[in-house]
């Protein structure tokens, strides 16, 4: 694997997001069907940034603060959600605990 001058400076170091110059891998080219969750959260974001509440520039800072195995293991819109969450608990607009609550009555009413 490449060295590159910020391996050794760990502020400086790459984020599992930052591929450039290095292999990739093949890339999916076809489209894929967008699914009705991922609609809804394209729609939040648009909406939470139209309003103010934080910025593009937020979201992707989050996304790129992600672990390297949360980064990895996330669908694309997955990491969307943790990073809106993160931003939302960031700005006082929810908590982790309501959060936690709401996750909780979600999970158990998809499990009726």
């Amino acid at each position: 694997m490449t060295k590159f001058p910020s391996d050794d400076v760990p502020e400086l170091a790459r984020g599992i997001h930052d591929m450039g110059g290095l292999p990739g891998g093949a890339v999916d080219r076809h489209e894929h069907a967008v699914t009705l969750w991922e609609k809804r959260v394209d729609a939040l974001l648009v909406l939470l940034t139209r309003k103010g509440v934080f910025s593009v520039d937020e979201l992707r800072n989050a996304i790129e603060r992600l672990g390297a195995e949360a980064y990895s293991s996330m669908s694309y819109y997955e990491r969307w959600t943790a990073s809106i969450a993160w931003n939302l608990m960031q700005r006082g607009v929810i908590t982790a605990d309501e959060l936690g609550k709401r996750m909780a009555e979600i999970e158990t009413e998809g499990r009726q």
